[in-house]
C-alpha cells in the first residue's frame, strides 16, 4: 500500500472528529504593536489604547484579524517537533496549501486569551500528496462568539 493511501486510512476515522485543542495564548498589547509595526498596519484601532479606550466600539484597542491567523501553527501546536510523525505518519512535508473560507466573527481585545480547537472535515489524495481540511476555530475565553473560523488546507507529501 503506498505512503499516501495508508495516511487516508488513518485520517478516514478522525473526518468530522475535533483532534486537537490548543493553549491558551494572552495577547498583549506588546504582540499587537509588533505585528502592527511589521506590517504596516498602524490603525489606532489596534495601535493607540488612549484613543480606543473613548472611540472604539470596544474600549479597548483590538488584534488584527491577520495576527490571530497567523498565530494558528502556535495555538495548533502544528509546529510542535512530534505534531508531524503522530498525524502524518509515512509523510515527509506539510505546505499550508490556503484557506477556502476565513471569518473574524468576534474581535480579540488586548489582554485577552485565545485558544484554538481543530477538526478533521476532509481528506482525499492530491496529486503525489494527501489533501487535509480541517476546521480552525479559535475561541476567545469568557466569549460565545469565536474570534476566527478558518477553513484551513494542508498538504502533506511522502
Amino acid at each position: 500500500m503506498k505512503p499516501t493511501e495508508k495516511l487516508l486510512d488513518f485520517l478516514a476515522p478522525q473526518i468530522g472528529q475535533e483532534i486537537h485543542v490548543g493553549p491558551w495564548l494572552t495577547i498583549d498589547q506588546q504582540r499587537i504593536d509588533t505585528f502592527a509595526e511589521v506590517t504596516g498596519d498602524l490603525q489606532w484601532i489596534h495601535t493607540d489604547p488612549e484613543r480606543a479606550a473613548i472611540e472604539s466600539p470596544y474600549g479597548t484597542t483590538v488584534a488584527h484579524g491577520y495576527l490571530t491567523l497567523s498565530l494558528l501553527p502556535y495555538l495548533t501546536e502544528s509546529n510542535h517537533p512530534d505534531f508531524f510523525q503522530k498525524n502524518y505518519p509515512g509523510m515527509k512535508y506539510r505546505v499550508n496549501y490556503g484557506l477556502n473560507k476565513l471569518r473574524f466573527p468576534a474581535p480579540v481585545k488586548a489582554g485577552t486569551t485565545i485558544r484554538a480547537r481543530t477538526t478533521i472535515q476532509a481528506a482525499e489524495a492530491a496529486g503525489p500528496g494527501v489533501q487535509i481540511t480541517y476546521l480552525i476555530t479559535v475561541e476567545i475565553e469568557g466569549e460565545a462568539k469565536p474570534a476566527c473560523v478558518a477553513e484551513f488546507l494542508a498538504r502533506v507529501y511522502p
